[in-house]
């Protein structure tokens, strides 16, 4: 895919002849086979969906350019969203790309520091709120309730038709759906989108059959799972640290119609899966990423069969998105002097 998500897949999207086409390099990420993790979760094919290696370092770019392209084609000048990270970032990268102000607002101290340098470097007019992001979101809505200002959250459907080009990636990669598709819920834009994906291929012939949905929200921040919102959601996966999700009843619908479920996996299960991914596949994910393989190994040794079941896990975003948390707990490195002989004893070759 040379042209992006607009032009590579504009027969399943809202282009009309008045909808400009650009890309910045979103889409066709690349899926990746784990075959070093298959024998000892339990399962025939395992793939990993890496959204890292979009431009801005997540899924949110194959959102953002359709959403962008609507916003220009019906005269917008400025775009505003609510974002625990990722969503700002896309949001002033593509608006930087294509001259539009952006306008960001951010849960103040509750941000990846990765992921608000490239809303600072891509020259966003950002605002710190003192609050959650559930508070972000309702004030970016009043605000386009009021102003001429297009709303680039979920809550916006081009949002959703970009993002579910990932899922046709993955049958035009594997020739079919997937059996199983385990991916994060926060805003459960994501959920919806692939969804939808799936559906409109499986419409079209291009897929012989629908995936099941599985998706998994962190402890701290299940609203889904617990049916109420979280008032004070807590995760280390800041990208799902979401208490009252924007497509909560889309995202039910995705799992209801597929059969699936939307469960919960703690901190401590995101992180040990982040880890694994990294050492076993050469994959550094952020945490929220980590929760769809963390749901996977969660439902093996819960006893669930996949063995002859095809099965992708969709990593979200890049991990040097969110380094916090890996650089608190690794261990500390070897300091040594610059002696040859030191060196070979202190990793072991002599």
């Amino acid at each position: 895919m040379k042209n992006g998500v607009l032009e590579h897949y504009k027969e399943y999207l809202p282009v009309t002849p008045d909808t400009p086409m650009f890309t910045i390099g979103e889409g066709n990420t690349p899926l990746i086979r784990a075959a070093n993790l298959e024998k000892d979760i339990g399962c025939k094919e395992l793939y990993l969906k890496f959204e890292g290696c979009n431009p801005t370092g997540s899924f949110k770019d194959r959102g953002m350019v359709v959403a962008i392209a609507k916003a220009i084609e019906e005269g917008s000048k400025a775009v505003i969203c609510a974002s625990t990270g990722n969503t700002s970032a896309s949001a002033a990268a593509y608006a930087a790309y294509c001259n539009l102000s952006a306008i960001i607002i951010v849960p103040q101290g509750n941000i990846a520091l990765g992921k608000l340098a490239q809303a600072i470097v891509y020259k966003a007019k950002i605002i710190a709120l003192d609050g959650n992001f559930d508070q972000a979101l309702n004030m970016v809505r009043s605000i386009t309730e009021k102003h001429p200002v297009t709303l680039v959250n979920s809550l916006n459907p081009n949002r959703i038709e970009g993002q579910k080009t990932a899922a046709f990636e993955i049958v035009d990669v594997l020739g079919d759906a997937p059996d199983y598709l385990f991916i994060p819920v926060g805003n459960a834009g994501n959920i919806t989108a692939y969804w939808k994906g799936f559906k409109e291929y499986h419409e079209a012939g291009k897929a012989g059959h629908r995936p099941i949905m599985m998706g998994f929200q962190a402890e701290g921040a299940a609203p889904i799972v617990l049916g109420h919102p979280v008032e004070k959601p807590e995760t280390v996966a800041t990208a799902i640290r979401i208490g009252n999700p924007a497509s909560w009843e889309k995202a039910v619908a995705a799992r209801d119609e597929s059969d699936g479920i939307i469960d919960i996996v703690t901190d401590d299960e995101i992180l040990s899966a982040q880890k694994l991914m990294a050492s076993k596949c050469g994959i550094f994910a952020e945490p929220a990423s980590a929760a769809s393989l963390a749901g996977l190994i969660k439902m093996s040794a819960q006893g669930k069969d996949f063995s002859s079941k095809k099965i992708v896990c969709v990593v979200t975003g890049h991990g040097l998105k969110d380094t916090d948390i890996v650089l608190k707990s690794s261990e500390p490195f070897l300091e040594l002097p610059a002696d040859l002989a030191a060196i070979e004893k202190g990793i072991g070759l002599v």
